[in-house]
């Protein structure tokens, strides 16, 4: 089998790769142990597989590997820094946004995301950005409350 060089950042480690040339991104990071993204519906409507590409929400399933070459990924493996949990994370924790976690990952990548392009997002940019992810155990409002907690808190440190 045909194989190509992957170069890639993921999670802030420099890493190579051989993949084959139709890999998918989500394969390619499972295989490599970020078994934090989901496989989930492998169309693009579930958000199990999200990721952040350059700081931007992508459905893993719906992105072949080779078209990362030279990007930066962040999986949810990547949010915490030691011991420390992202504030999304904990807040995620704190309002009970989280029951089995298999949608879980998704959304915190893409509230991260979201909080990055706009810190003071409002209920309705939340509510926007979590209608991308099937959830069927906590349903929608208790991660959107625990994202608009985070806002809130960046809102009161201006």
């Amino acid at each position: 089998m045909k194989t190509m060089q992957l170069r890639v950042k993921v999670n802030g480690e420099p890493m190579e790769w051989s993949i084959a040339p139709g890999e998918l991104l989500l394969d390619l990071l499972r295989r490599h142990g970020y078994y934090g993204v989901k496989r989930g519906c492998e169309e693009g409507e579930c958000g199990a597989c999200t990721v952040l590409l350059d700081g931007k929400p992508v459905n893993s399933c719906l992105v072949f590997a080779a078209q990362v070459e030279c990007g930066e990924i962040l999986t949810v493996e990547g949010m915490a820094r030691g011991d420390r949990l992202d504030p999304l994370q904990e807040a995620f924790l704190d309002h009970g946004a989280v029951q089995c976690g298999f949608c879980t990952s998704g959304m915190l990548l893409s509230a991260k995301a979201l909080l990055e392009r706009s810190p003071h997002a409002t209920a309705e940019e939340v509510t926007e950005v979590m209608a991308g992810h099937y959830c069927r155990c906590t349903g929608y409002l208790k991660p959107v409350e625990a994202v608009l907690a985070v806002a809130s808190k960046k809102r009161g440190k201006r």
